[in-house]
């Protein structure tokens, strides 16, 4: 914890200790050559004990208490939780079902404005969306009305390739293109400990990279993935180009991500654990030092030390000082 003051020219108000120092020497010389002048005519009245204990209490009271003018600040470590989170939202086809209301897509964004709500102004959250290729539309920012506009720009469209997602978020994260080798263990990926990326989809992967390989891979780098699975596993059929197709929720691949990176599944249709995912998404705690005013703890501290140094002055000689 260090200590900084707002009006530190007003510390000069020190320089009086010193003089009161030597004013309070001055009178102990004084008292010693009176109790010499007294012990001549045998008048010698006793020693008070621990005569010394009632100055220095109530010098530094009067100390404190000039300090405290300059109106100390106290810079106080407090946990905190930092870090980066990547949602990445699919925007294929599929997500335009209306097994839930009124589609997927706007489940999916309403689950991202909870999800942002819940971080504080601290946390950069970044977007990628994700068809059969995937974008960044939001690099990652502690702006989060940006994230928010991003997320409601979101349209469907294309195939679904949910490793597509989860790498460029991992590129994002980076700050660099990552290659996926052929073994995932061979990809060239430092450590990220601190960052997360969700994923919100209905989870039917059509295309892309292994959605399992690039699980490895993050918890390898140790970014934690948690899912958010939209739509039902009843599912329903969609119109594309001109044909009926049928889509439905799968978890399957969404619990593999996030059960191989110490990430979080949910449904979005379970709408308590929605709301608790914005705090448990996995970030690093740290402690940052905030300032505080303490002037007002100062001043107490200074008045009991002169009050106790005046009650022990009376208590062994009568008088203060």
């Amino acid at each position: 914890m260090s200590l900084e003051f707002t009006w530190p020219w007003l510390l000069l108000s020190l320089l009086a200790v010193p003089v009161l120092v030597l004013a309070y020497l001055r009178l102990r010389r004084t008292q010693r050559r009176r109790r010499a002048e007294l012990a001549t005519l045998g008048l010698v009245a006793p020693k008070p004990r621990l005569a010394v204990v009632a100055p220095v209490l109530m010098l530094l009271g009067v100390t404190l208490s000039l300090a405290a003018m300059a109106r100390p600040v106290a810079n106080v470590p407090e946990p905190r939780r930092e870090g980066t989170i990547m949602m990445v939202v699919d925007v294929s086809n599929s997500m335009g079902a209306d097994d839930v209301t009124p589609t997927r897509l706007d489940v999916a964004k309403q689950v991202a404005r909870t999800l942002v709500d819940a971080q504080g102004p601290e946390i950069q959250i970044g977007v990628v969306a994700f068809g059969d290729a995937s974008v960044v539309v939001q690099q990652p920012t502690t702006n989060h009305a940006d994230v928010l506009a991003a997320v409601n720009r979101l349209k469907v469209g294309g195939a679904t390739a949910i490793g597509s997602g989860v790498l460029t978020a991992l590129s994002t994260i980076a700050g660099a293109p990552i290659q996926l080798a052929k073994t995932p263990s061979d990809t060239q990926i430092g450590w990220y400990g601190g960052t997360a990326i969700v994923v919100l989809s209905d989870g039917e992967q059509t295309g892309g990279p292994d959605p399992a390989d690039l699980a490895d891979l993050a918890s390898t780098a140790g970014v934690h993935v948690s899912a958010v699975g939209i739509g039902t596993t009843a599912g329903t059929t969609i119109k594309v180009g001109g044909f009926q197709v049928a889509t439905a929720l799968d978890e399957s691949t969404l619990q593999t991500l996030a059960t191989t990176t110490g990430g979080t599944y949910v449904a979005a249709s379970d709408a308590q654990s929605i709301a608790g995912m914005g705090s448990a998404v996995k970030l690093s705690w740290t402690a940052k030092a905030v300032p505080h005013e303490i002037t007002s703890l100062v001043v107490a501290a200074a008045a009991v030390l002169v009050l106790f140094g005046a009650a022990w002055s009376i208590v062994r000689t009568g008088r203060v000082i």
